[in-house]
């Protein structure tokens, strides 16, 4: 059965200009802060530090060179460097984190701390809930796209021959710590990446935060610090509320996965890692848009237009045509539709889509017909 989610209808929502300050709560069970700003990696060993406590970290080997210094007072914690990229994402390497946790004589009241993407605070937030039956776990995303979506909201995953992120589990970490810093090292195409998923929360949230995202666009672009920890922070703040609300997705936490549908497929034909995440839902959100259209559920006849310019503003392509020609890959139709019946959120072969009515109004489990699936993928 289709459902909606209503952003405004959720309880009032707090415009920009009162998002200040640079701590947002996530009010689920238990609750947990999710710090935001520049420094913010020198308190995570105060926070995991206690009494006889043993921490180990699990980082991505290209930001360890970067920013493991950054973790102060944890430079003796047995660390378990990882590759870049979805490879990662694997059962191998899922059993050697396993057997690291081990080789570090953790117990159940110990902590392991993630440095880097969404790489290693899925693969770690899914070996943290599995070894001796869940021990904590801090992100600490050094990452656009880990910031405002991976890190906070307690999905582990890892990725099957079948399809993206189809093993995992629902482990809230302990504590995030989102240091802004560490974006001015960044890649280019990570960022606008990340961008993908700031266009994805300011559509769920609303009105207010998608104003906010079209002004600050050059700023973002530029890096500007001010305009990164402020849009962060505002698009923590959108998800934390759709998270307490629905913590293990079995409602209205599904609005999040707005082009996620089309972006795994896409993913998936490309071959993962060869189309960025938030790169693929940039396109997924365009197709969104025009399968909303398509079906008479887009009321906000302005959006896909205004969407699209902001998304081309932040670097990304505004649907799967624009795709194509940047990426250079032919992804045909077939093979898309194809992948996306294997999404998890939908029935085996037959994909379900979250699509936008309007700015904070979307409506969940959408079903769609093969025929005119394969004419949105054209």
């Amino acid at each position: 059965m289709k459902r909606s989610f209503d952003a405004a209808a959720r309880g009032a929502r707090r415009p920009p200009e009162d998002v200040g300050g640079t701590v947002v709560e996530v009010g689920t069970n238990p609750a947990y802060e999710v710090s935001v700003g520049p420094g913010v990696l020198a308190d995570v060993a105060g926070f995991v530090g206690g009494a006889g406590a043993r921490v180990a970290v699990l980082a991505d080997a290209r930001v360890a060179e970067l920013h493991a210094h950054r973790l102060a007072g944890l430079e003796r914690a047995p660390r378990l460097d990882v590759p870049p990229g979805e490879g990662s994402k694997s059962l191998a390497r899922l059993g050697a984190v396993l057997d690291f946790l081990a080789e570090a004589e953790l117990d159940r009241s110990s902590c392991l701390v993630t440095l880097g993407g969404g790489v290693p605070g899925d693969l770690g937030g899914l070996a943290a809930s599995l070894f001796k039956r869940g021990i904590a776990v801090v992100h600490a995303p050094t990452t656009l796209l880990a910031m405002v979506d991976a890190s906070v909201g307690g999905k582990t995953a890892i990725n099957l021959a079948a399809g993206k992120n189809l093993a995992g589990t629902f482990h809230q970490p302990r504590a995030v710590f989102a240091d802004t810093e560490t974006l001015a090292t960044l890649p280019e195409d990570e960022l606008r990446s990340g961008f993908g998923e700031v266009v994805k929360a300011a559509l769920v949230e609303g009105e207010p935060l998608l104003a906010l995202v079209e002004e600050s666009a050059g700023a973002l672009v530029a890096r500007d610090p001010d305009a990164l920890e402020r849009v962060v922070a505002a698009c923590v703040r959108a998800k934390a509320r759709v998270v307490a609300d629905d913590p293990h997705e079995r409602g209205p936490r599904r609005a999040l996965n707005l082009g996620h549908t089309f972006a795994h497929g896409i993913e998936r034909t490309a071959g993962y890692g060869a189309v960025p995440h938030g790169v693929a839902v940039a396109a997924g959100i365009g197709l969104a848009l025009a399968a909303a259209r398509a079906l008479g559920i887009l009321a906000d006849d302005t959006l896909a237009d205004r969407t699209g310019r902001l998304l081309e503003a932040l670097g990304l392509p505004r649907d799967l045509t624009a795709l194509r020609a940047s990426s250079g890959l032919a992804l045909p139709a077939a093979d898309v539709a194809r992948a996306m019946g294997h999404d998890k959120k939908g029935r085996v072969g037959a994909p379900e889509l979250v699509l936008p009515a309007r700015a904070g109004a979307i409506e969940l489990g959408v079903p769609v017909e093969p025929a005119m699936l394969t004419r949105l993928l054209a």
